[in-house]
């Protein structure tokens, strides 16, 4: 056994057909849930795979619910779209980011966002660019953030941690 589902949480922020609300406050909710719920610190999480679709308006938005949810310690996790290697599969997105963390907690080798030459300069947090890292990942998280406002969080552990 790789890992386990500890759970998660769902918010609906209904601000925009296609817009996140102002600050990402649907996201970081749903992320401050699935750790409350879940008994989880904010420090324990180790790595993101963040929803992340290379638009202006999301990857910011994604990024200042990151801050609003774990403060100073978005800039220490490892955070990565596995979008940038297979396209956005709409509806198998999140199956997708799943198998994302559980093979980051079995491998303890984060997958790389590929592709980012550029960040946007408000996306400041610790990206992990165009190759792996190697990192002890006990607890990951998977954000799927979708039109309308949704905004569902899933939290992986490794099994027996």
């Amino acid at each position: 056994i790789i890992c386990e589902v500890l759970g998660g949480a769902y918010t609906s922020d209904a601000y925009h057909i296609t817009a996140s609300a102002p600050g990402g406050r649907g996201a970081a909710l749903a992320m401050k849930r699935a750790m409350e719920w879940n008994d989880v610190q904010p420090t324990e999480v180790d790595f993101i795979a963040a929803h992340a679709t290379a638009t202006d308006i999301g990857d910011v938005s994604e990024t200042e619910a990151l801050k609003a949810a774990f403060g100073d310690h978005a800039y220490k996790l490892s955070i990565s779209a596995n979008k940038s290697m297979v396209g956005h599969l709409l509806g198998a997105a999140g199956a997708i980011s799943s198998l994302g963390c559980i093979l980051a907690i079995r491998d303890n080798l984060v997958p790389p966002t590929i592709n980012l030459e550029t960040p946007d300069p408000e996306c400041d947090v610790n990206l992990v660019a165009n190759t792996s890292r190697e990192a002890d990942v006990a607890i990951a998280m998977s954000n799927s953030l979708g039109f309308g406002g949704h905004n569902a969080t899933l939290i992986f552990r490794r099994y027996g941690g």
